[in-house]
């Protein structure tokens, strides 16, 4: 399983829908992740692939991660776990 495999059934883990229904276009809001549902995505994804993700719960918008959508977390998440292995 590749880290956007990972990345998507932790998300619809917690949308609580089928992998096959989350895209790299799908918003969090449009699978229905609250802001209590995205901090415990981001702990998830940290614990699976032993990273520290730079993300501020309390002010999302100023975070250096982009979450505008499913394609954008994977693309920092390989960001992530690529600098951790160099």
């Amino acid at each position: 399983m590749d880290v956007r495999d990972k990345v998507i059934k932790i998300i619809a883990d917690q949308a609580m829908i089928e992998p096959s229904d989350v895209t790299d276009d799908s918003t969090l809001e449009d699978l229905g992740i609250d802001s209590l549902g995205l901090v415990e995505s981001i702990f998830a994804i940290e614990e699976e692939f032993d990273i520290q993700i730079p993300f501020n719960a309390n002010e999302p918008s100023e975070s250096d991660f982009d979450i505008t959508n499913v394609g954008a977390i994977v693309a920092g998440i390989r960001k992530l776990v690529a600098e951790q292995t160099s």
